[in-house]
């Protein structure tokens, strides 16, 4: 029950299409067509650079330290709609079951949030070296899980004490796992498989082969999507996940761009 589609991603998409629709007087359509068409419109705009980090100058840096948002490269709207669809891919593109049955983890709604979690770090590590384009990224992505999380306790029946308390400890379980994963994987084999066996395996996990999957998963899956080029996720959010299991599991070179010479040949 917890793993049905996000349903609050169509609700967003909807509210903000027919509030833009109603501003034209043209709501005429059902919430479904204005969903579409609103995340069609939003896809479309135009992607042109709006600054480029060498433009951003104090003003642009004091009010980001206010809270706010200065301008960015590419559209906000766009870079949300990625940051969905990136978050989308963490939760739709992993199968649960394998993670659940490989790692011993019971199948409820904390073991589905620890191996969400474990790879919603892993886009945020990526994005993160994005600059400020990236860190705005990782804001929505974010705020995308929380959405997602609070919609799937309800679908399960959680009444709303309970439900804060679960929020509550999901939210200090969550930067716990950050810091203790971005140590790990900065560090040896040793640090991360800790970090795994404290967060994913709630330090319930006795066999070291358990351990050594997911460390080989996690460098390769951080290895595959450093690869990815950064606009691309930037702009379409997608990211495709390597196997949890592979018979040959290769470390993987990153993409090599083209040479040219003086010529532009």
């Amino acid at each position: 029950m917890y793993r049905r589609p996000l349903q609050f991603a169509a609700r967003s998409f909807a509210r903000v299409s027919a509030c833009r629709a109603a501003s034209a007087g043209k709501v005429r359509s059902s919430p479904l067509a204005l969903m579409i068409a609103g995340a069609e419109g939003l896809c479309n705009v135009k992607e042109t650079r709006q600054h480029t980090e060498e433009e951003v100058g104090a003003f642009t840096k004091l009010i980001e330290a206010m809270g706010f948002t200065g301008p960015l490269k590419y559209n906000k709207w766009k870079i949300k709609i990625a940051a969905l669809r990136m978050y989308t891919c963490c939760v739709e593109r992993i199968n649960y079951d394998e993670f659940f049955e490989k790692c011993t983890l019971p199948d409820t709604l904390n073991s589905w949030f620890l191996v969400a979690q474990l790879h919603v770090w892993m886009c945020l590590v990526r994005m993160r070296q994005e600059g400020r384009e990236g860190k705005y990224m990782c804001r929505y992505i974010v705020h995308s899980m929380w959405e997602d999380v609070e919609q799937r306790s309800k679908i399960m029946g959680i009444d709303a004490i309970h439900r804060k308390e679960a929020m509550k400890a999901m939210t200090e379980t969550f930067y716990a796992a950050i810091f203790g994963y971005d140590e790990g994987v900065l560090s040896d084999d040793c640090v991360l498989a800790a970090a795994l066996w404290r967060n994913l395996f709630n330090r319930q996990c006795e066999d070291p082969r358990q351990l050594e999957l997911m460390v080989e998963y996690v460098r390769k899956q951080m290895q595959y999507i450093d690869a990815l080029d950064g606009d691309d996720l930037l702009l379409t959010g997608e990211v495709k996940w390597r196997p949890l299991v592979e018979e040959n599991a290769q470390s993987i070179l990153k993409v090599v761009k083209p040479t040219y010479n003086d010529a532009g040949l």
